[in-house]
């Protein structure tokens, strides 16, 4: 009996690739416009059970997943969206009183709550009066019962930078102000109602368009964390499966991430103080929320900016399409700064809906290598490795007398913590890496599996470097 390969984490991830998958089915056939309406029948078609009230409505909802796996509004720039229909199965959100209430006489939750908003009924329940509560969870910590609970969204607990509440019609909506694309709400969502935009079939006519027009070539720049994903397959056959996509040939953003290493640590010996660039919900999270730091982040492009532009420095016929974990990525490259390097942004996700678009089984492939970058721009995937990253770049450049203080920041929670203390002087380091992702780019939003894990194999991949030092990585390369 043929084993179940098993390739994501949840049943929302499959549904967003089946989706992806007869999108980009279409695309390659050059029918997406006259077939993508019956994508939504061909996923659920007729008399099949739905978590829905109806088959009907899984459809409509589907027509809407279908629009933003086409690219949605072009003339929308946001990447993460709420497709608002689909949105409607999550309590209203706030503290509410269960029925664990006891009625009991100490009352102290009454007590604990300073906005009058805890009332009693005939039975002594307790009540709470949503015009006067401010959401302190005050009353909740003092139930002795555990019988005040707080109904707040998935998406709005995943969302650590507050950039989601409600509209009218008890949708979730995105305050743009503050929103960083790191596409924690969309992982978390149960219902997959909030999604982030595909640029798969802008991918697919760039290969395609390759085969067509032979004045340009299509590189694959893919992030380190590749290594800890595909679980079902080498990793040389994960680059095998990439190029027998169309792609002329695969590189590791990994060194690029040698080549910010290099620069980035240089650049803090010179300034003393620097928040590293790499990650770009980060620097956003910067931008919007502590404008006032934004003097200290660092002048470096991210890594898959920096081997773009070095790639098209070598050869100006070169197309880009850059393959990772992360959701801030598509924010990053329509960025003036970056638009003129990268061409496209896919997810891992994206990734294996272009593999069995094609019907390629990578498993059976033969396995291709990857040999750019170091053992420390591999590591760059997981927290704490660009900290690792630089204090080598520090020794390489000589300057081992520089006092490096990092700052490993893992998850946008302890971001804020760093960067408050930097606002107030009171921090104690003179580098902050910033990860808005928990554990890093390995549990980016567009991976197809999280965990630990992830981490060790991260690592292994990085032992398996040819290249020891960064300035083997960064002076040996060239693509012409």
């Amino acid at each position: 009996m043929e084993k179940k390969v098993r390739k994501f984490d949840t049943k929302v991830q499959h549904l967003k690739y089946k989706v992806l998958r007869e999108v980009a089915r279409l695309a390659w056939d050059g029918r997406l416009m006259e077939g993508a309406f019956d994508i939504p029948k061909t996923i659920v078609p007729g008399k099949v059970p739905t978590m829905r009230c109806c088959v009907y409505k899984e459809r409509a909802i589907l027509a809407e997943r279908v629009k933003l796996a086409m690219g949605g509004d072009r003339q929308d720039p946001r990447v993460i969206q709420v497709i608002d229909i689909a949105c409607d199965e999550c309590p209203m959100g706030g503290y509410e009183v269960s029925s664990a209430c006891r009625g009991c006489l100490a009352h102290r939750c009454e007590d604990a709550c300073r906005r009058g908003a805890i009332t009693f009924d005939e039975h002594q329940k307790a009540h709470i009066d949503k015009t006067k509560c401010v959401e302190c969870g005050a009353c909740a910590k003092v139930c002795p019962y555990s019988a005040i609970t707080n109904q707040k969204r998935p998406c709005e607990i995943a969302c650590k930078v507050k950039a989601i509440t409600m509209n009218d019609d008890k949708s979730a909506r995105i305050n743009d102000e503050k929103c960083i694309s790191c596409g924690a709400c969309v992982y978390q969502c149960p219902w997959g109602a909030i999604t982030d935009k595909s640029f798969i079939v802008d991918a697919i006519d760039l290969i395609r368009g390759s085969d067509d027009n032979k004045n340009y070539k299509v590189y694959a720049v893919v992030a380190p964390s590749i290594s800890s994903q595909f679980t079902y397959a080498a990793l040389g056959q994960v680059i095998s499966g990439i190029k027998a996509l169309g792609f002329h040939t695969v590189v590791e953003a990994a060194l690029g991430a040698d080549m910010v290493a290099y620069a980035e640590s240089k650049e803090l010996v010179e300034k003393g103080i620097l928040t590293s660039s790499c990650c770009p919900a980060f620097v956003e999270y910067i931008k919007k929320t502590f404008p006032d730091l934004t003097k200290y982040i660092s002048h470096n492009l991210s890594p898959m900016a920096t081997i773009a532009k070095y790639i098209k420095e070598q050869d100006p016929t070169a197309k880009i399409i850059f393959i990772g974990p992360c959701t801030a990525k598509k924010m990053e490259f329509q960025k003036e700064e970056v638009r003129p390097w990268v061409d496209c942004v896919l997810t891992f996700e994206e990734l294996q809906a272009l593999f069995d678009s094609r019907d390629l089984d990578i498993a059976s492939m033969e396995q291709d290598v990857l040999d750019n970058a170091s053992y420390f721009g591999r590591i760059f995937a997981r927290s704490g490795g660009l900290t690792d990253a630089v204090r080598e770049g520090i020794k390489e450049h000589g300057c081992e007398n520089f006092d490096f203080k990092p700052v490993p920041c893992d998850g946008i929670e302890a971001c804020r913590v760093a960067l408050l203390r930097l606002s107030k002087n009171l921090l104690n380091g003179n580098f902050v890496e910033g990860m808005a992702c928990f554990g890093g780019c390995i549990n980016g939003a567009g991976c197809l599996t999280h965990g630990e894990k992830n981490r060790a194999e991260v690592d292994k991949y990085g032992r398996e470097a040819y290249e020891k030092t960064i300035t083997d990585a960064v002076t040996q390369v060239n693509f012409k």
